[in-house]
């Protein structure tokens, strides 16, 4: 028996989604797969999909309010979002409600490549920037490394979506765990492959960890 694990990103799973309705997906979604259209429900996933929810784009809002907690002189927040990710105009709108709620104004920053990262650190840096949100996303997860190098040189204090950029240099996070979700995925793959239909295995949402 054949399965797709998608984990690349929430554009994966839909590519796979829209590629077959008979052999067994397996994805890794940042976002609610009811929302996205992925599965009707988590319990009762039906059809040829399962997977897990990390959450990761639901907890922009909780993420601005750590950030203030920790710098809370800083005004504006910057917010740097991807005008790539499908769901940019739901993140931006999760971190102006809380924006809102605790009374802190915040200035949107975007970047799409690795030249845009550049180009908005710059900027940032020629402003004072004081505090930095990097919103959840694939692209930005790869480009650990670069946003952490970026924010030491130009001493920005800055909050990111998964535990790893604190391993790997970053001030702080708060999100759910990476490397679970994957060993998620790892599970369920193994089980469809001795014969289990996603139908029976219903998806999850993956708890949250903070760094």
């Amino acid at each position: 028996m054949a399965v797709i694990a998608a984990t690349g990103s929430t554009a994966s799973a839909l590519a796979a989604k829209a590629a077959t309705s008979t052999i067994p997906i397996v994805f890794l979604s940042g976002d609610d797969p009811v929302r996205l259209g992925l599965v009707p429900s988590l319990n009762r996933p039906s059809g040829n999909l399962t997977g897990h929810n990390l959450l990761l784009q639901a907890m922009e809002g909780k993420r601005l309010g750590l950030l203030h907690e920790l710098v809370p002189g800083a005004t504006p927040i910057s917010v740097l979002v991807n005008p790539n990710n499908l769901y940019v105009e739901t993140q931006l709108k999760d971190v102006e409600d809380a924006a809102r709620a605790i009374s802190v104004p915040i200035n949107v920053a975007k970047a799409g490549s690795e030249q845009e990262i550049h180009a908005v650190f710059r900027s940032l840096g020629r402003l004072g920037a004081q505090a930095l949100l990097c919103t959840a996303d694939a692209f930005f997860n790869g480009q650990r490394e670069q946003l952490i190098t970026l924010a030491a040189h130009y001493a920005i204090p800055a909050i990111y979506q998964a535990r790893e950029n604190v391993l790997a240099g970053g001030l702080m996070s708060y999100g759910t765990s990476l490397i679970d979700g994957y060993r998620q995925v790892g599970i369920y793959t193994g089980r469809i492959l001795k014969g289990a239909r996603p139908a029976d295995l219903p998806g999850s949402s993956r708890p949250r960890s903070s760094s």
